[in-house]
Order: C-alpha cells, then structure tokens, then sequence
C-alpha cells in the first residue's frame, strides 16, 4: 500500500480531502472543512506538480492555515453589522432608548419597569417622577440613564 501511495501522491490527498469533507458533514462544524480544502487543493499541486512529501505536507499545513484565517477573516467582517448581536443580551438591546420616569430617583438610585420587567436604574442626580431619561449604557443588570435632552423620541 505504501509503494502506490507514494507512486501516486496526489489519490492520497485527493481521498484524504474527500474523507475530510466526508465528516465534516457528519458534523464537525467547520473544523474539518478547512483541512479538507486544504488537502484537495495539496492534491491537485500533487497532480500537476512534481513536489516531493516534505513540499506537500508543508502546503497542507500552510493551506490549511490560510483557508481558517481567511474564513474566520470574512466571518469576522460579515458580522460587524448584522442585526441580532445583542441577542438574549436584553439590558444591551435597551441601550438608547428613551423613556419617561414613573417614581423619583432617591440619591441617583431607582427602578423602572420597562415591559414586562422591572430594571434597577442609576443617574448621577437625583430626578423627579416625569423626567424623559434615556439609557446610556448598562452595568450589571443596572441601567446607566441621563436626561434626555430629544422630546419626539
């Protein structure tokens, strides 16, 4: 077996990227993927090049390599603005929005019921019931909020 592989180099990495691909299919998720076009494409170096075993392992690796960073690459920029990045992450999702005070906020601290949820709150002065605050940002499961200086919002 070991005389027709190294006879025919190329069948090895073109059966080694088809096992690859073969179970990344049975689920992997996506770490055998890479390693399986990288040997494919080992392979068909292999067929049309005579590169001796040192050459093509050093591609595999190289290419196995370069197709993850890639892929992680385009991932990477793909998701900068997509929709769904605060998903089950609700204190980031009400970061922004504005909403008027129900009951006095005593030395900065106070809660707020927003939907169905009550959320402990915290300003830097304290503000009277009525007052139009929006979220700054969130700390904990605390709302950071200011006075919101937008009336149509």
């Amino acid at each position: 077996m070991i005389p027709l592989i190294a006879a025919h180099p190329h069948a090895f990495w073109l059966s080694l990227g088809g096992l690859l691909l073969a179970a990344e299919m049975l689920g992997a998720s996506g770490y055998l993927l890479w390693s399986g076009i990288a040997a494919l494409v080992t392979g068909l170096i292999a067929w049309l090049l005579p590169v001796g075993w040192a050459w093509q392992g050093t591609s595999f690796a190289v290419l196995t390599v370069l197709c993850a960073f890639l892929w992680w690459r385009w991932l990477s920029q793909k998701n900068i603005n997509q929709p769904g990045q605060q998903l089950n992450q609700r204190g980031n999702q009400l970061a922004g929005q504005v909403f008027v005070l129900e009951n006095n906020l005593v030395n900065g601290h106070g809660q707020v019921r927003l939907g169905d949820s009550v959320w402990p709150v915290k300003a830097d002065t304290d503000l009277p019931a009525g007052t139009r605050v929006r979220v700054v940002r969130v700390e904990g499961i605390t709302l950071r909020i200011e006075v919101s200086g937008s009336l149509g919002a």
